[in-house]
Parts: structure tokens; sequence; C-alpha cells
């Protein structure tokens, strides 16, 4: 009975979000306990999915849950327009798909006092999508107090930024097959004192840049052309930025050449000019890719350090 009102919940919100959903099935939390999976897709293209978990027990009727899930929604019909909505782009040039992940968080069962999220990132880079991390997102229990539910809707973005951030800091690596890796959350992603998420100190520039090699990977290497949306929220809460800058980034590309506008001006196009870009945003992502793979000490080989 829980599960069948959660999917009228659900379904009235997809649908006010421009969502449909296509399907429902019955899931399992990792420590026991049920959820409910729902296949949702735009309502204008059905072949662009996204897949949303919630635990049988979800509060829906709870205002600020109720009123955070219709936001996500909306959000992620924005995103699902996008060539490849499960793709992201690190601040260092690494373009990287999200999935597989187990919602909603779940306590440790090692003793530990914090909650974890498992999934999965991969290399995407136009090639056979070999390369990937198996991630353990842990929560700390000081954390948990600024997260309205350990639900989907509420932590997958800060949950996206965190792993990107710790890409960036050559923290996790991109293996053809490995063990789980760790990826903290911390409070050192969040600032009490302005009650926002920050995960990179950014400058105008950066955020040009930053925008000019996401239109080169999901519009022009990995979308085949098509547009892709400029202002995700979910950019703006990685590089510490607002929507408005951009925005302001955008109108900077496009005055250079580089970005097609769409018939929705949220949306751009990579342009031919920024596609001559291709060696160096490939060598961006080589240089990258090798920070991350782990280095031997030379100086213990040759039994010059000190034990």
């Amino acid at each position: 009975m829980m599960s069948e009102v959660l999917a009228v919940q659900l379904e009235s919100a997809a649908k006010a979000a421009g969502l449909v959903v296509v399907s429902t099935e019955s899931g399992e939390k990792y420590s026991g306990g049920a959820t409910t999976k729902f296949m949702l897709a735009l309502a204008g293209d059905t072949t662009k999915t996204m897949l949303l978990e919630l635990s049988e027990g979800f509060e829906f009727g709870r205002t600020d849950l109720k009123d955070g899930v219709r936001a996500y929604l909306a959000e992620s019909a924005r995103r699902l327009r996008n060539p490849r909505p499960d793709v992201y782009l690190t601040l260092h040039g690494i373009p990287l798909s999200f999935g597989s992940f187990g919602w909603p968080f779940h306590d440790s069962t090692s003793g530990a006092d914090t909650s974890l999220v498992h999934g999965e990132v991969r290399l995407e880079d136009g090639g056979e999508s070999v390369l990937h991390a198996k991630v353990a997102v842990s929560m700390t229990v000081t954390f948990r107090d600024v997260v309205a539910a350990p639900e989907q809707p509420f932590a997958e973005g800060f949950i996206y930024n965190a792993i990107r951030k710790t890409m960036d800091q050559s923290q996790l690596e991109l293996v053809k097959s490995g063990n789980r890796q760790p990826v903290p959350l911390t409070t050192r992603y969040y600032s009490m004192k302005q009650k926002k998420f920050v995960f990179n100190d950014t400058t105008h520039q950066q955020q040009v840049d930053f925008l000019a090699a996401k239109l080169f990977w999901l519009s022009g290497q990995l979308g085949a052309g098509a547009p892709v949306w400029l202002l995700d929220p979910r950019d703006a809460q990685y590089l510490d930025c607002s929507v408005e800058d951009l925005a302001i980034a955008s109108k900077e590309l496009a005055a250079q050449g580089l970005l097609h506008w769409s018939s929705d001006p949220e949306y751009g196009v990579s342009t031919p000019k920024l596609m001559e870009r291709r060696d160096t945003y490939l060598a961006e992502l080589a240089h990258a890719l090798q920070a991350i793979k782990p280095a031997f000490n030379e100086e213990m080989r040759s039994g010059l350090t000190n034990m």
C-alpha cells in the first residue's frame, strides 16, 4: 500500500516537471529494507531516461521533502535533454559517466559511525568505456545534519561533485578492474556560515574554460553536435559560482565563436572552431589521467629512503 501511494505521488510530481514514469519495480536497500525504483523519461522523448530510487517509506507528504523532490525532478528534466545526461566533466578535464548507485545511504557495516552510498564512475572519452572506479562515498555524522534526507534527490548532486573533486585531487584511480575506492564526504565541503556546499574556488576564466571543455566533450566528442545544458546548477555548485556566472561565461564563448546557441538559450552546441582544439583537450585528458595513476617511489627502489 505504501509503495502504491508513493508511486501515485511521484507520478504526479514527475508530470509537473515534464517527465513520465515508464516503469516501476521493487528494490532492496544495501542494509535491508525495501525501495521502489522509478524509470523516468522525458514526456516528449521517452528514449531519454533516468532511474530514481526511493525508500518505500519515503515521507513524500512532508512539505520540505516534497519541494525538494519537485526541484530535483525539474532540474533532471533539463539535464535529460543533454545527449549524455549521465556524463559530467571534472575541472581537470576528465569526462565521467555516473551510474550503478544504490540509494539511499546505508549505515556502515564495519562499525564506523558513517553512512555510505556505493556507485561507479567511468571514463567517457568516445572510445570503449573500460576504465572505471567503483566508489564508496561516506558521510559523517556531522554532515548528516545538513542533508534533508539520505535519499537520491537530496544527495545525488553533491555526491557527484564530491567524486569529481576527489578525482581532481588525484585520490581516485580509473582502472580496468579493482576494489571499491573511498570518497570521504565531510563538512570541509560545506560552509556552515554560508549554508552551502563548496568544492572549488574558481575564477571567471576557469568558468569560461570549463564550459568550453564541457561543450567540446558533451556536445562535440560524445554528443554528435547536439545541444548541452550550459546552466546546470550542479556545475555552478562544483565551481562555486552562480548560474548567472555560467550564463555570462556562455555569452563570452558565443562571442568568441566557440558556441552556437540552441533554440533554448540555456543550451548550446560546439562549433567547428571549438572542435579545432581537439588535440589540446585530448592532451589535457592524457595529463589528468597520468596524474591519477599511482607512482612508485624510485628512491625506495634504490634503498635511499630511511624506513
